[in-house]
């Protein structure tokens, strides 16, 4: 399979999130590789998108949003789970991709620890130097795509209501 370039990351946030629907999540460890096809994801585009970490600013934690396409954020939610993003569109605007579900794990934080994604990660690129990269795969049909709400971000007020989660249909 053809793994995708920045390129394609370096797109608006929400053509990069519905595009990744179908597309496949590679994880590599030692001899080890996982595969599975992306099934549902969340996008965040901006410091005004108040349910955005960046919508607090630049801080030493927000900082790789700010970072080319295709740079792998990660962060630490509820003391439990590591949550996958990847950054989108240009350099300085911080933007991501969270990764929620493939077909067989659902959930952001059982994606993580099923692929073995933590902090370490973080800031690096997409790629077989990280151990983790995203493959294209099949063409998924635009109506085969749910578009809701995020999950979790009622302190959001408006944008909690946007519709910037895409899902897969079953």
């Amino acid at each position: 399979m053809r793994r995708l370039t920045n390129k394609f990351f370096r797109r608006k946030t929400l053509t990069v999130a519905k595009n990744l629907i179908g597309k496949f999540l590679v994880r590599k460890i030692g001899n080890k590789t996982i595969r599975e096809k992306i099934t549902e994801v969340e996008a965040y585009i901006g410091p005004h998108d108040l349910a955005s970490h960046s919508s607090k600013g630049r801080t030493p934690r927000t900082e790789v949003m700010y970072q080319d396409a295709g740079t792998i954020y990660v962060y630490f939610i509820y003391g439990v789970h590591w949550m996958l993003n990847i950054v989108t569109e240009e350099r300085d605007f911080p933007a991501a991709v969270l990764i929620r579900s493939t077909e067989r794990v659902r959930g952001p934080g059982r994606v993580t620890k099923e692929f073995g994604i933590d902090r370490s990660l973080n800031g690096k690129k997409l790629g077989v130097k990280s151990g983790l990269w995203i493959e294209d795969g099949a063409k998924v049909n635009p109506r085969n795509i749910l578009r809701t709400p995020r999950i979790g971000v009622s302190y959001a007020k408006e944008w909690s209501e946007k519709p910037y989660r895409f899902i897969l249909r079953p």
